[in-house]
């Protein structure tokens, strides 16, 4: 692990603890030369590592189940101490998933990677058999966030190696002891030399810099004008792009819903790592029967909310990892203010942590959609709660948004709550819960609109790291032509247009007709 633990040079990048201030080490920086020669270097090894079979590579990568296991209590601390959410946070959220999403990965790649057979659609080719296999890319390049600095880039790593590729991973600078961590824990699969690598470059640098290298694949999880930018440039060389860009995601609690865990999952989903959740609730709309008694549930939660040092157990909410976004919600909660927003509850910052980046959490009434906070993404511990007359204004709502990737629905009745959660123009949508599903190995994560393209996790994240390839085989190999092939006649014409009426035929009488011509030309395919 490229991690100095002293003095700081030129060309290091500082690990900062929000919460503190404390230097907690300094990460080497790349050249781009130095990750064009990673590039390089990637490219030979994954031509090996494509050639071993499956359970060669799930053995491989087997290892390090072992590693995460034996470092959790260390890595759910780094990540504490790097990124500003708590210890139970970092182990909840982002060690846990990473063990789950492994072990669902290792043990389900044969079954992703098998080869599908694809049988003939129409007589008229039922000796043609096919079969579709996955073909890893080459080099994918992964450019990972600072908010799950950890769990985000691992499980695209994961895949991508499994798949046959080499990878070529840039995480935040903001969080370089996890980033390094990440490196540490993929070195401990003992791949081949240039398979896996580990860059440290500016974040404005790096995404042109990767593509110019000739990377296969781009996965991307960031903002909307990073991923466009990013887009634009792949169109170049037509470099295919996963990116994952955000949301401001809504919560519509029905009149019928448990109004005491809809609250308290209102509290989890909207300020669990001080709301820097792509997926966290930002938007609350209520059914107006029940809107004063959940509004009521929220803010007792809330005022009880324990605000203190991440890698304090006690604490329930901890810092924001970086003072630009603690501006941009500050930015956003005084235009609401000004705009006739309510702070209907906010919790306590004590005193002795005014130094580090502590941003209360805070629930605001008589929002609209006119304010920043309830129509960008906030990206902070803020939620605006909306009463609504009926569920339909409510879907409304929740899709009057640029932003589509989660949505959840709250009622004791799950078939409509789904119903209505369907209506919603987002990735994923939850019954009953919200914020989970991104730690669900299983369900592919992404969303519609400026919430990105393309998806992440499961099988369909999985063949993300592959293109299909098709293979069609002829039974009828030995023939010496195909019916349509050269030399043209009347009659070839006629026993076409004969099999279109034998199997296309609006009529039995049609069909039947169409026999005879066809088979007068069928033995041509025998002939030389």
């Amino acid at each position: 692990m490229t991690v100095n633990q002293s003095s700081p040079n030129p060309k290091q990048t500082a690990c900062v603890n929000p919460a503190t201030g404390e230097i907690l080490g300094y990460s080497l920086e790349n050249t781009v030369d130095e990750l064009n020669a990673a590039v390089a270097e990637a490219r030979q090894a994954q031509s090996q590592w494509a050639t071993l079979e499956v359970r060669e590579r799930v053995k491989a990568l087997r290892a390090i189940k072992s590693w995460l296991v034996d470092h959790a209590d260390t890595l759910a601390s780094t990540i504490a101490q790097d990124n500003g959410k708590t210890c139970t946070e970092a182990l909840a959220t982002e060690v846990l998933p990473a063990l789950m999403a492994l072990s669902y990965y290792l043990g389900n790649a044969g079954r992703f990677l098998k080869p599908e057979r694809i049988p003939p659609s129409s007589l008229l080719l039922a000796n043609k058999w096919s079969k579709l296999v996955r073909v890893p890319y080459g080099v994918v390049g992964i450019i990972s966030p600072w908010n799950y600095p950890f769990a985000i880039p691992f499980s695209e790593v994961v895949m991508a190696l499994l798949a046959g590729n080499a990878v070529i991973l840039k995480t935040a600078t903001q969080t370089q002891m996890v980033g390094r961590a990440l490196e540490t824990c993929f070195q401990s699969a003992n791949l081949p030399d240039g398979l896996f690598a580990f860059v440290n470059l500016p974040g404005s640098v790096v995404g042109d810099a990767l593509l110019r290298a000739g990377v296969d694949k781009l996965s991307f999880t960031g903002s909307v004008a990073v991923g466009r930018h990013l887009m634009a440039q792949a169109a170049a060389t037509l470099t295919p792009v996963v990116l994952e860009l955000g949301g401001n995601d809504a919560m519509l609690v029905c009149a019928d819903a448990d109004l005491e865990r809809a609250s308290s999952g209102a509290l989890w989903a909207g300020f669990q790592n001080c709301g820097q959740s792509c997926g966290g609730v930002e938007r609350i709309y209520v059914h107006q029967a029940v809107y004063d008694v959940f509004v009521g549930k929220l803010c007792r939660k809330v005022d009880a909310l324990r605000v203190g040092l991440p890698t304090d157990h006690r604490s329930d909410l901890g810092c924001m990892t970086t003072r630009a976004q603690m501006e941009t919600v500050n930015r956003h909660l005084e235009d609401a203010l000004a705009k006739g927003a309510i702070i209907a509850a906010q919790s306590t910052i004590p005193a002795g942590l005014t130094q580090g980046n502590f941003v209360p959490a805070t629930v605001l009434t008589h929002v609209d959609h006119g304010m920043a906070v309830m129509a960008e993404e906030t990206f902070g511990p803020i939620v605006g709660v909306m009463p609504v007359q009926d569920m339909e204004e409510a879907v409304a709502l929740a899709n009057d948004s640029s932003y589509g990737l989660t949505a959840s629905v709250w009622s004791r009745d799950t078939a409509r709550a789904e119903q209505i959660g369907r209506r919603i123009r987002a990735g994923v949508i939850t019954i009953n819960d919200h914020l989970m599903s991104h730690g669900m190995a299983e369900t592919p994560w992404g969303g519609f609109k400026a919430s990105g393209m393309g998806r992440t996790h499961g099988r369909i994240g999985f063949h993300e790291m592959t293109q299909p390839q098709v293979v069609v085989h002829d039974w009828l190999s030995f023939a010496k032509r195909n019916l349509w092939w050269h030399p043209y006649s009347v009659a070839l014409y006629r026993g076409l247009s004969g099999a279109l009426q034998l199997f296309y035929g609006r009529s039995w009488r049609s069909r039947l007709g169409g026999i005879l011509p066809l088979l007068r030309v069928l033995t041509r395919i025998f002939r030389a």
